[in-house]
């Protein structure tokens, strides 16, 4: 199949998608995965049209090769799925091996601790880009995902001087939330919307003066080894170590299931490891 063979069955598969009501963001992280894999198969002589299951599966050993992790390599293998079924090839799906993806549910997931969430402060506001310092504010005080606040536009913030809140128009399962906004993310929206002299209705623009993505903000944040993530469980970790109860929680960051934030009262990998040492500590 040639190059505009590819294009072709590649723009099919997306309006297909868009047919059935998928969300602008995974068609986007269906687009990207699906052109790393064509790449990786006109390298290595492969076809789509003649597509076998030998492919897939070296594909997915090359993922591993990369050093993907077993829940990325799973994510990609849900999404080429997704575009081999599309294809007609669904029969080639069956028996390909993924390394195992191993979930622990016995302690928190991956917060920033205290010292760690001040050094992220220290350093962004050090930057001096006002808009970078109301994205992580925004992101670490109101725990909105990533792709929530890339949809987010400036009629959607609310700001006065003694409260303040943002609407999420479209969450997970299309639910709309409001969420408060403590005074340091007000305060840093409020520096960053003064700079905004333009009407375009996106509250964060690129360099490039268009909406910003979700991979332009993961950029941002790996300037300070952190992803956007970690900031929503440190929020959902505060909430829950104050005494915030999970309905409350689970409300506030667009949860349906209100047992997945049981998770943020488990203990974190160092807290487990502080015990241990304490408890050994008392034998010298």
């Amino acid at each position: 199949m040639d190059e505009k063979s590819v294009v072709k069955v590649i723009e099919r598969f997306c309006q297909d998608q868009i047919a059935k009501g998928k969300r602008k963001q995974t068609i986007d992280k269906y687009m990207r995965i699906i052109n790393e894999f064509v790449q990786w198969i006109n390298q290595n002589e492969g076809s789509l049209r003649q597509l076998t299951s030998v492919d897939l599966q070296q594909f997915i050993y090359h993922l591993e090769q990369k050093g993907n992790c077993a829940a990325t390599i799973e994510n990609k293998f849900a999404a080429l799925s997704v575009f081999v079924k599309f294809l007609g090839f669904q029969e080639i799906l069956r028996h390909i091996w993924r390394p195992e993806t191993r979930k622990i549910h016995h302690i928190a997931p991956k917060f920033l601790e205290r010292n760690e969430r001040n050094r992220l402060l220290r350093e962004v506001e050090r930057s001096a880009n006002l808009r970078n310092i109301a994205i992580v504010y925004l992101l670490l005080y109101t725990g909105l995902r990533v792709s929530e606040l890339v949809a987010l536009n400036q009629e959607d913030i609310t700001v006065t001087e003694q409260s303040g809140s943002v609407k999420v128009r479209k969450g997970q399962r299309n639910v709309a939330r409001q969420v408060p906004l403590p005074p340091e993310a007000r305060s840093a929206l409020y520096a960053y919307l003064r700079t905004r002299e333009d009407d375009d209705p996106a509250l964060f623009l690129s360099n490039y003066k268009k909406r910003i993505t979700i991979r332009s903000v993961q950029r941002v944040l790996e300037k300070y080894g952190v992803c956007p993530h970690q900031l929503r469980h440190t929020y959902c970790r505060e909430l829950v170590c104050s005494g915030v109860d999970i309905a409350t929680v689970a409300a506030l960051v667009g949860l349906s299931d209100i047992n997945l934030t049981r998770r943020y009262s488990k203990p974190s990998e160092q807290e487990l490891e502080q015990a241990i040492e304490k408890v050994f500590d008392s034998f010298i």
